[in-house]
């Protein structure tokens, strides 16, 4: 008896299957508009991250000198 042939592809991850759907979905414009915007968004919450914590600096220091 032989064992059955090991297959070398690997299951594409869910990004992958994603960007797929993607590609079929959305013209290469769209692709790259919904990127930016996705894109704009992390930096948004980047740069929040940040206000949050110069107002917590900020105070602390406020509170020290009081």
């Amino acid at each position: 008896m032989h064992a059955a042939p090991v297959r070398a592809n690997t299951i594409p991850s869910v990004t992958t299957a994603l960007r797929a759907v993607e590609s079929l979905l959305l013209s290469s414009g769209q692709r790259t508009a919904r990127r930016n915007a996705w894109t704009a968004v992390l930096e948004d919450r980047r740069r929040a991250e940040g206000r949050v914590e110069a107002e917590h600096v900020l105070k602390a220091v406020a509170d020290h000198r009081s």
